[in-house]
């Protein structure tokens, strides 16, 4: 049996994004963010809940230059800009918080 699935989580591809967007719980987010070495703040949780608002009107993760926009959109200018995205979640902020908030990885994101 998986870790994962010991866990109590469902399975991921080999990135670790979820193979079922719609299995996705705060919990397996906290599970997924503690494998990438993070522990989810308010402010964490802040984006991944407008990531998933988008999910659901748009059916995809956006990409890094839309994630930006809407998050700024929906918390305003000191929360949408890139710099505070990468302190949240560095490297790929787009990629690595679709993967915590059980979203597919984005188009564009290596």
């Amino acid at each position: 049996m998986s870790e994962d699935m010991l866990m109590g989580t469902t399975a991921t591809d080999k990135e670790g994004f979820l193979l079922d967007p719609q299995s996705w719980t705060p919990e397996s987010a906290e599970h997924i963010a503690k494998k990438e070495g993070l522990r989810l703040e308010d402010g964490h949780w802040e984006v991944i809940n407008v990531l998933r608002d988008f999910y659901r009107e748009y059916e995809t993760a956006p990409a890094m230059r839309v994630l930006v926009k809407v998050v700024r959109h929906s918390l305003g200018e000191e929360k949408g800009n890139s710099i505070y995205l990468m302190q949240l979640f560095p490297g790929s902020p787009a990629k690595l918080a679709s993967k915590i908030a059980g979203l597919p990885k984005p188009t564009n994101c290596l």
